[in-house]
């Protein structure tokens, strides 16, 4: 007797930014800026992808020649963009500079094939999507901001039981209206299931104390688990029924960017291997499946850290897990 076929693994969609990073360069004849994709939710598509994880990605591509820089970079992950029609519209840019070693953005975002998009852009989810991810400026500004909400909501109350993961991963510099962009997180927070936010974040949103305790306040807004990063430090996890800390990895490192959106992707990654991408599986989660999850999305960020730009590993270059 033959038995059934396991259940497939659900496959991640990442709504959010994608733009292209215009990283300085010095050349013969001066300073030049070299395009490089990135958007931290893109990032975190490239990354989960990487891992082995089935991974779509929805946002606004321009048909220009950086659109299809973007699209080439999620082909070569193997990530699937074909939610995302090409738009005639620019990409949005952003202009990287040092000034006294500290990175500063100037972004060109207006009228951009993400920027513009509205909730009336929100496209159908395949049946196969169990896992959705949130994140970064695309939660900002409008009418991107309310397309991205609006998606979240519907999901939320459709009752497939999708899985919502939401880093606000949060810009001070690129907030205009702050109590409008709290209050729009703090709608998201509602509705996700798991909310990942570094110390920063976390005392941005909740003001300063101690991470345990502002952690706590953001569950109780919602979320079955909250995930908190430090960096170097490591990171630590706060469930219904499990809190735990997993220090970080001893490295060398050579670059920080994208660090956050690799552990995002190794966190689902590990949720989606294990069987408990599910609000239900995180319900019961226990302490012994809340720090391997978060161990193996740790170790995922250090290999990330250890390379520049955003890089992160290929699932054959992630020793253990």
């Amino acid at each position: 007797m033959s038995m059934p076929a396991p259940p497939a693994a659900p496959v991640l969609l990442c709504a959010g930014e994608a733009l292209i990073d215009m990283v300085p360069r010095a050349t013969p004849e001066g300073q030049a800026f070299l395009p490089l994709p990135g958007g931290a939710v893109f990032n975190t598509a490239i990354a989960a992808a990487r891992l082995g994880v089935a991974t779509a990605f929805w946002y606004g591509l321009s048909s220009d020649m950086f659109g299809a820089q973007l699209r080439a970079a999620l082909d070569a992950a193997g990530a699937d963009a074909s939610l995302c029609p090409p738009l005639d519209r620019p990409s949005t840019l952003a202009f990287v500079t040092l000034v006294e070693g500290q990175a500063r953005y100037l972004f060109l975002d207006e009228n951009t094939a993400g920027r513009l998009l509205t909730p009336a852009d929100l496209p159908d989810l395949p049946d196969e999507v169990g896992v959705l991810f949130f994140g970064g400026i695309s939660l900002v500004n409008e009418p991107v901001g309310s397309a991205m909400e609006a998606l979240a909501a519907r999901t939320a109350a459709d009752g497939t039981g999708r899985l919502i993961m939401l880093d606000p991963n949060i810009r001070p510099g690129f907030i205009r209206d702050e109590v409008a962009c709290r209050a729009r997180l703090f709608r998201l927070i509602a509705l996700s299931h798991v909310v990942k936010l570094s110390d920063e974040d976390l005392f941005w949103l909740t003001g300063p104390g101690e991470i345990a305790t502002q952690a706590e306040r953001i569950r109780a807004m919602g979320p079955r688990l909250v995930l908190v990063t430090l960096g170097a430090k490591g990171a630590r996890g706060f469930g219904e029924g499990a809190e735990v800390a997993v220090p970080g990895e001893a490295v060398t490192v050579a670059d920080t960017v994208g660090a956050g959106d690799t552990f995002n992707a190794g966190f689902l990654c590990a949720l989606i291997e294990r069987g408990l991408a599910r609000p239900d599986a995180l319900a019961g989660l226990g302490a012994p499946e809340l720090e391997a999850a978060l161990g193996f999305a740790v170790r995922a960020a250090a290999v990330s850290v250890t390379r520049v730009g955003a890089n992160p590993p290929w699932r054959h270059e992630m020793a253990t897990g």
